[in-house]
């Protein structure tokens, strides 16, 4: 875990994550537990989640499991109430449950679209409206975990750069509407992250050498590194930041498409 930030700066807050049974959502879900949060973990499957709360317990953190499915607006709704009775209130809420797989575009299906969106985006949706009567009652935040493939053409991803292109939109919608009720709203773009299920499945074999070669920095990012944003955004140092979307990528956005070719083949 990462050493930047002061300790304990979350203290008495509660979080809500998405997608923190593994990846970069489970590592945020730790980080927000290490800060001093009560964390709740929504995820599809139990197990995982489980894994999770009991490390954040082991280490001396509160965390309670609901298993949902973020694309089930009734479902998630009931696990932001069970939160709040729970905890007795919401702070943070972070987006961070994703779908992805490649696919060209001329052979993706109609049902393989609509999933990534409707997890992604729909799910992001989803959670935040859920979510934000509680957060209106704290000054609360939401920070949703986006792309890079939202700005950047990127073969293979037309799918999930739709997903993350609607996802940064909402981000600024809501931080709009929302702001007067004392609620930000955030996104983060990571780009290549190592150690995650998403780089496991998109670069594989020998690609990602090559492709970390090409990321200015030279090295892939990590996901305490991500945790770092993340933990920015909800934290008092970025009280006056809403509708922004901070990106996490070493540069990688700057090359355009070109790192993202070689996936052509």
């Amino acid at each position: 875990m990462s050493n930047v930030f002061a300790k304990d700066l979350l203290v008495g807050k509660v979080a809500f994550v998405t997608g923190g049974g593994s990846g970069i959502g489970a590592g945020l879900a730790r980080m927000l537990a290490a800060q001093g949060c009560k964390v709740a973990l929504l995820g599809r499957t139990k197990e995982k989640l489980d894994a999770v709360a009991a490390h954040i317990t082991e280490t001396g953190g509160v965390a309670k499991v609901f298993p949902a499915d973020v694309r089930k607006y009734d479902d998630v709704a009931a696990a932001v109430t069970g939160c709040v009775a729970e905890f007795g209130r919401l702070d943070v809420v972070v987006n961070s449950a994703a779908g992805n797989f490649l696919s060209p575009a001329a052979s993706l299906s109609a049902n393989g679209f609509r999933t990534v969106v409707d997890i992604d985006l729909c799910g992001t949706f989803n959670v935040s409206r859920a979510a934000f009567e509680h957060l209106a009652k704290t000054g609360g935040s939401i920070v949703s975990i986006t792309a890079t493939q939202a700005a950047v053409p990127t073969p293979l991803q037309c799918h999930a750069g739709a997903a993350k292109a609607g996802i940064e939109k909402l981000t600024r919608d809501l931080a709009l509407e929302w702001g007067r009720s004392g609620v930000r709203v955030n996104a983060v773009a990571p780009g290549p992250i190592e150690g995650t299920e998403g780089m496991a499945r998109l670069a594989p074999g020998d690609m990602p050498d090559a492709l970390r070669k090409r990321v200015p920095l030279g090295r892939y990012g990590t996901i305490d590194e991500v945790c770092d944003a993340v933990l920015f955004l909800v934290s008092p140092a970025g009280n006056y930041v809403t509708g922004a979307t901070l990106l996490i990528d070493g540069g990688t956005s700057l090359l355009g498409a070109g790192p993202f070719l070689d996936l052509m083949g």
